[in-house]
């Protein structure tokens, strides 16, 4: 008897950004009782899970990616009941949900940390960290040249109890975000455990934050200016061998509840590198966001596409696709500028200070609507991001008071960082807060005034919205046998056209050239990204799914 296909191989799941999501209460920022009351929408709109950045108690110093407790739930979003309530809710919609969990550092407000800075050089606390002497005189300089992602020097100073400075300690993102070092016996049993609880409470698996940097080069090498802070490039604590060692860990406590997939946020120099990830042992998928780096180029795309599903196959993992996240700037807005690969994360913007090109949000907006139907045609999972199902773009006017992202102070205010896709999502009204919480509610980042035309009020009204396109899409991939299995054949196209065939006898044709092309004569057209002309051919930036 065949084994059924586990869930997750196929599986499209949709980030929600708790903060920006909906508010229940009225504080201008997102909570779990928001997120319940919309789970018709998400089940409507045709979603299999719900991935959910940290709910866990933060001081919010990076969005909930500094951890100080992660058995609870930050007062701002609600309680453990709701949460456990709200895990019961989203099963009984038919959903799946995984949350976010962030291995590689805590918040500096964590027991643990706490702790560390109240004991000793050499202490067992300490130990849980990466606690180093300075170089030079009196140890004034730090351990190693390393630079942090966000800005600034990777390494701070701390001052012991007698007042006088002491040791320093690693952070590869903000100084409130030390890191863990996963050499010590005890932080692999406490995430072992970590896992195992939320598990125990209905969790369905989760998204492992930064999952290439857990282990770093013992030695501690300066990097002499040869390697950019980038997520991307490799270095003495990117991609290091021992991090495998930790997957085939937690691939073995996953293993003892069933289905519970992990996803890794993976930034690595090739495909095969990431396929080390997803061996059969280790971690179940990963993304890669060498096709989301891409941009609107035929070449670069086919290219990225065969290298993951060439480096996926042997190891037996699937592909998973994605065009936008919370770190990214939105696909909307990179689509329409005039170099698309600028993909405008904090982690390739090295020491960029100039602000991004201008974009034409309307070209952005038809070339993602295109690009939702090539991502969702390949074979494997994808990953939405809220609010790209109203085709919302990047928000590049935030005022520079209300900007948060540690980027940008750690820049000197200059890269202005993330916020700009993590504006509150528009749900119905005329004017600002759009629904997303009761009338009078300020949301913590402002909404455009244009995002009347984006609410999910106004584009259910239309039926050749975004919105409504995503839904067709989804409903298609679910129902339609051309999105079964994982294979899929290039077909004979121009230069910059994608064509493809699924085994289930699903054609895509994706037109990413300045000239409309002609369509296969006899397949009929089961859905277009934009209604198609009368003649039959295939606009610029267009794709269609034939039947």
């Amino acid at each position: 008897m065949t084994e059924p296909t586990p869930w997750w191989r196929h599986a499209v799941v949709y980030q929600i950004y708790i903060r920006s999501f909906a508010d229940s209460d009225g504080d201008g920022v997102g909570d779990i009782a928001g997120i319940r009351s919309r789970l018709p929408y998400l089940r409507d709109l045709g979603v299999d899970a719900i991935w959910i950045n940290p709910w866990y108690p933060s001081p919010m110093v990076d969005g909930g990616y500094d951890v100080a407790d992660y058995r609870a739930i930050d007062p701002a979003f609600g309680t453990m009941d709701e949460a456990l309530a709200f895990i019961d809710d989203v099963h009984a919609h038919g959903l799946r949900i995984l949350l976010d969990i962030v291995p590689n550092h805590t918040s500096d407000q964590h027991p643990w940390f706490q702790e560390a800075l109240a004991s000793p050089p050499g202490s067992p606390a300490r130990a849980r960290y990466l606690f180093r002497e300075g170089k030079g005189p009196g140890g004034d300089q730090p351990p190693t040249d390393w630079p942090s992602v966000f800005g600034g020097p990777a390494w701070t100073r701390v001052i012991g109890s007698d007042g006088r400075p002491g040791q320093w300690y690693l952070h590869l993102f903000a100084p409130e975000q030390p890191d863990l070092d996963w050499s010590d016996p005890e932080v692999a049993d406490e995430f072992d455990s970590i896992l195992r609880f939320w598990y125990d409470r209905g969790v369905d698996g989760f998204r492992i934050d930064v999952a290439h940097g857990l282990v770093k080069d013992r030695s501690f090498p300066d990097l002499h200016g040869s390697s950019p802070k980038s997520l991307v490039h490799p270095g003495p604590y990117w991609d290091q061998e021992g991090v495998h060692d930790i997957y085939r860990r937690w691939r073995a406590v996953a293993d003892d509840y069933g289905d519970r997939p992990f996803v890794g946020e993976v930034f690595v120099s090739s495909a095969e590198r990431l396929a080390r990830y997803v061996r059969p042992d280790e971690l179940h998928t990963a993304f890669d966001f060498r096709f989301l780096q891409a941009g609107w180029d035929a070449a670069r795309l086919r290219n990225e596409i065969d290298d993951n599903l060439h480096s996926m196959g042997p190891v037996g993992a699937p592909a998973t696709w994605v065009l936008s996240n919370h770190d990214q700037a939105r696909h909307v807005t990179r689509f329409g500028r005039p170099r698309t690969a600028d993909v405008g994360v904090v982690e390739s913007a090295g020491e960029r200070v100039a602000p991004p090109p201008s974009s034409d949000i309307e070209l952005g907006r038809r070339r993602a609507r295109a690009a939702l139907l090539l991502q969702l045609a390949l074979p494997g999972t994808a990953y939405l991001y809220q609010g790209e199902e109203l085709g919302l773009e990047e928000v590049e006017d935030l005022p520079e008071a209300v900007l948060q992202d540690p980027t940008w102070r750690r820049s000197g205010h200059t890269i202005r960082g993330r916020d700009g896709a993590r504006v509150p999502l528009p749900w119905s009204g005329s004017e600002p807060p759009f629904g997303f919480g009761p009338p009078g509610t300020t949301p913590w980042l402002p909404q455009p005034e244009s995002w009347r035309d984006r609410t999910v009020e106004a584009e259910s009204r239309d039926p050749d919205s975004v919105l409504a396109l995503y839904r067709a899409a989804l409903r298609l991939r679910r129902e339609h046998l051309g999105f079964r299995g994982d294979g899929m054949a290039w077909l004979p196209a121009p230069d910059q056209v994608l064509r493809f065939d699924r085994p289930g006898g699903l054609e895509t044709v994706v037109n990413l050239g300045p000239e409309p092309i002609q369509l296969p004569a006899g397949r009929p057209v089961l859905l277009a990204s934009v209604p198609l002309p009368e003649s039959g051919d295939l606009p610029p930036d267009t794709a269609v799914w034939l039947g």
